[in-house]
């Protein structure tokens, strides 16, 4: 397992990390402690949850994936870890959590604590935004709309409040997740200003069918030194190819649709088909294929991998010793002309 320097930090996490969201939805706690010991017997030290999940999100279920986390954290060596977690954003309902979440001091406090206690420990490796207190287009959502804009908590506000997490030692680095390059940019410039903690990290979906992050963000993020921690690398499963074999496979896309419309879009089927294509003349999976793309971009600080049992974590794990061809890769540019981001 590689180890990667994550921008403006003296965090070295895993080029793979574990994702958790199934924890209490689709995977019971006995399920969730044998991922996480395969994946820390693989060399993963990097493990990502959130105080929303599990997904698909319900009241019932709140905080279950941070609760099976920490009773398995707790029987660790809490130094060799490195543990990150989220704020839930507004905009999307889910008034189950603090009244309808915001981003605001007294929210981000709220959240801390209970993520903490959850987690059963005194911090937090990584804090991240969920996604904005403002509006942004996102989940399948790409133009600006103005008439969506509202009232929201200013972004140095926020900086401000996660700061205070930071020097009460609840918090050790900061981060965003779902951002645009006008988010990193703004939150990293009153950063400077105010001699306050940069962001160090930006966790947005990255794969073979959504390379939007290469566009204003890749350069962005390249200049304020901020990592990308690539979440979705298999496109909600579509990438591990038993959605072409089966549409109607047990998964997430079938289990919850209601998430899966950006997957439903034109182009998809083709795109995903000639990728396939790719993978099979290279004597590859397709999961193989897609994590080795994202693993090898230079942008990528960790890949973040999420399974439903320990066949498919061990197959998404020893991804690690694959390196494709530059002649695979050159073909994989050739279908991202022909279908550019499919699903974004």
């Amino acid at each position: 397992m590689k180890y990667n320097q994550l921008e403006n930090s003296d965090l070295k996490v895993s080029e793979i990390c574990l994702g958790t969201m199934t924890f209490g939805e689709q995977n019971t706690e006995d399920d969730a402690h044998d991922q996480l010991d395969m994946a820390a017997d693989y060399g993963v030290n990097f493990i990502d949850t959130a105080e929303m999940y599990p997904v698909a999100p319900r009241a019932e279920t709140q905080g279950l994936t941070e609760a099976y986390v920490g009773s398995w954290l707790k029987h660790q060596k809490r130094e060799d870890l490195i543990v990150a977690t989220k704020i839930t954003g507004p905009s999307r309902g889910f008034e189950w959590i603090r009244g309808g979440p915001r981003v605001t001091a007294e929210h981000i406090n709220a959240a801390i604590d209970g993520s903490l206690k959850r987690l059963q420990t005194d911090y937090v490796d990584l804090y991240q935004i969920h996604w904005p207190d403002r509006y942004v287009p996102m989940f399948g959502s790409t133009s600006y709309d103005i008439k969506n804009e509202h009232d929201t908590t200013p972004i140095m506000a926020q900086l401000e409040a996660l700061s205070v997490l930071v020097d009460a030692g609840k918090v050790r680095y900061i981060g965003l997740s779902n951002e645009t390059p006008y988010g990193v940019s703004e939150f990293n410039r009153c950063a400077k200003e105010l001699g306050l903690p940069h962001i160090v990290s930006i966790q947005n979906a990255y794969h073979l069918l959504n390379r939007t992050f290469e566009a204003g963000l890749a350069e962005t993020c390249r200049h304020e030194n901020v990592g990308l921690l690539a979440y979705s690398p298999l496109a909600f499963g579509h990438l591990s190819g038993k959605y072409l074999e089966n549409p109607q496979a047990k998964g997430r896309v079938t289990q919850f649709p209601q998430f899966t419309q950006r997957y439903s879009k034109i182009n998809v089927p083709e795109a995903l088909q000639a990728y396939a294509f790719i993978a099979e003349n290279a004597g590859l999976t397709l999961t193989q294929l897609g994590l080795a793309f994202v693993r090898s971009r230079w942008f990528t600080s960790s890949t973040i991998i999420g399974a439903t049992n320990l066949e498919q974590l061990k197959e998404n794990l020893e991804t690690v010793h694959i390196e494709p061809s530059g002649e695979v890769f050159n073909q994989v540019e050739k279908v991202h002309q022909q279908y550019p981001n499919p699903a974004p």
